[in-house]
């Protein structure tokens, strides 16, 4: 029987979905894109100082090869055959910055992360040097200047840390985000590991030009970034290297995605004007905009979607970035205490239905899009006796909702096509409140896919898609059909605009809360 079972399943490809609070990999029939398997594991974020985010990039890695491993031995219990794994496709948090040794293969410094303040004094200085009237950093790199990108992260480090100074005056430095130093590691590290990453990651940086599809020589000098230390840029879908140890030795890496692209990808939203909304640590709404760079007038950036391929054309897409909404769970879990684990706020929400006139915003590294205000801080207001631990739950949920609302907004008002629906995806679109409140807040249905891991089924699509792999086809008629659950507004929409007005009342209040000189005066 056994034996059957092997032969029945055909190829399967692994996805790495290295995100923000875990890493996960997960293998997938290539065929039907049918789930077979996974491992998980949270990663420790540091916050040495306030305002400040770090995570340990070897314990990144470790994390990636425990994954690997545990998914190896629990496909094993399967009976499923791991030399059926023909690829593996990377998928990860972006804009986080590593720097390390390419002699020694060690970092020379925690990994700064997406969400890290540091650098708010190296942006304002920055934003000084940039004439008014031709903001050369924004139209060539669809960004607007922010702590948020690798640019200023990468600066920091070689301002401030002399192991970053010294590696790079002896040529020993290289930099990348994480997709880059996952790939370099595991296709060998020190020795002959590939530098490289692709157009997604790249177009996070504000380094690269979104047009010319190159590492940009004015922005680098601008940054004062030396171009040396920079990976090679390539397409998402192509073989970059073989994997060089543990149980997956010999498989081809030929799959790379920034992990908003891979849930676009994962969501098939190939064609102009479809849309995705990912619920991971922050909330990401990606609009496909086909191939060609749409600005935005309300505060969204605009990004590479996807390059499926090395002779294949780029897609763009428009983005609204929100930095807190799964974190704002952890945060009521690791920092409050009032739920012990995240399923938990489900049930607290449940026992009181409403917020009850509470609003919170969980600006806790200022505020993404629509508004790009570093000052905001978060705030819990509109608190009365009657107040509590329930229904500041239910706020924070709705916090996510409202700010979706804002994203939606502005993306509607940029395309100038309302969507008629929303797909979702991400870890928290389990909590079945959620995604209800979603659709009452945006007044709109909600869709989600039965499979919630679409960020790891984009990165295992392309990579199963490469060229000198081929086990999976994204043509059309071969895309299987997925099965979805939909979530109809319930209440009316007047309720719902008076909700919504409120909130933005509350954002309000948010912002304006720290001027540079008194966040870094908090430095211990």
């Amino acid at each position: 029987m056994a034996a059957a079972k092997k032969a029945v399943l055909g190829p399967l490809v692994g996805a790495v979905d290295q995100g923000t609070s875990s890493t996960r990999f997960l293998v997938f029939n290539s065929k039907t894109a049918e789930l077979l398997s996974h491992h998980q594991v949270e990663i420790k974020q540091e916050f040495p100082r306030e305002g400040w985010v770090e995570q340990d990039p070897k314990e990144i890695l470790q994390s990636v090869y425990e994954c690997i491993e545990k998914t190896c031995e629990k496909l094993g219990q399967l009976n499923i055959d791991i030399s059926n794994i023909k690829a593996i496709g990377v998928s990860n948090q972006r804009e986080t910055t590593v720097v390390w040794d390419k002699l020694t293969g060690e970092p020379l410094y925690n990994a700064v992360v997406w969400l890290d303040l540091r650098t708010q004094s190296t942006v304002e200085n920055l934003s000084k040097r940039i004439p008014g009237n031709n903001n050369f950093v924004k139209s060539k790199t669809g960004l607007p200047l922010s702590t948020y990108f690798s640019a200023v992260k990468l600066r920091w480090l070689l301002d401030n840390v002399r192991k970053v100074q010294k590696a790079v005056e002896e040529d020993r430095a290289l930099f990348g985000t994480i997709d880059s130093w996952l790939i370099w590691s595991l296709t060998g590290g020190a020795n002959g590991g590939v530098h490289c990453t692709d157009v997604t990651n790249a177009s996070r940086t504000m380094l690269f030009n979104i047009h010319s599809l190159e590492w940009d020589k004015e922005l680098c000098e601008f940054f004062e970034i030396p171009m040396k230390v920079l990976p090679n840029v390539r397409s998402s879908s192509e073989i970059y290297g073989l994997m060089k140890a543990g149980a997956l030795e010999g498989v081809p890496i030929s799959g790379c995605l920034g992990d908003q692209s891979a849930a676009l990808v994962g969501q098939m939203c190939f064609q102009d004007g479809q849309a995705k909304n990912t619920y991971g640590t922050g909330c990401f709404l990606l609009c496909n905009t086909g191939r060609k760079c749409v600005f935005s007038e309300h505060g969204l950036l605009t990004t590479v979607a996807y390059k499926l391929g090395r002779d294949k054309p780029v897609y763009y897409a428009l983005e609204g970035s929100v930095a807190i909404a799964g974190a704002v769970i952890r945060w009521l879990r690791d920092n409050l205490g009032i739920i012990k684990s995240s399923e938990e706020i489900e049930k607290l929400a449940k026992e009181v239905g409403t917020s009850y006139g509470c609003y919170f915003v969980p600006a806790f590294s200022g505020l993404y899009a629509p508004y790009w205000e570093p000052s905001a801080r978060g705030i819990i207001c509109g608190l009365t006796q009657f107040t509590n631990k329930c229904h500041i739950a239910f706020a924070a949920l709705e916090a996510v909702c409202f700010q979706t609302r804002e994203i939606l907004d502005a993306m509607n008002r940029d395309c100038g096509i309302p969507l008629s629906h929303l797909q979702v995806d991400g870890g928290m679109t389990n909590n079945k409140i959620l995604m209800q409140l979603q659709a009452d807040i945006l007044y709109i249905p909600v869709v989600k896919p039965s499979m919630p891991e679409t960020t790891a089924l984009g990165a295992a699509m392309a990579a199963g898609a490469a060229e000198g792999v081929g086990v999976w086809s994204l043509e059309p008629e071969d895309l299987s059909a997925v099965t979805m659950e939909r979530f109809e507004p319930q209440i009316n929409a007047e309720e719902s605009e008076i909700r919504y007005s409120t909130w933005k009342k509350a954002v309000m209040k948010s912002v304006g809360w720290v001027t540079t000189q008194s966040s870094e005066s908090g430095i211990p």
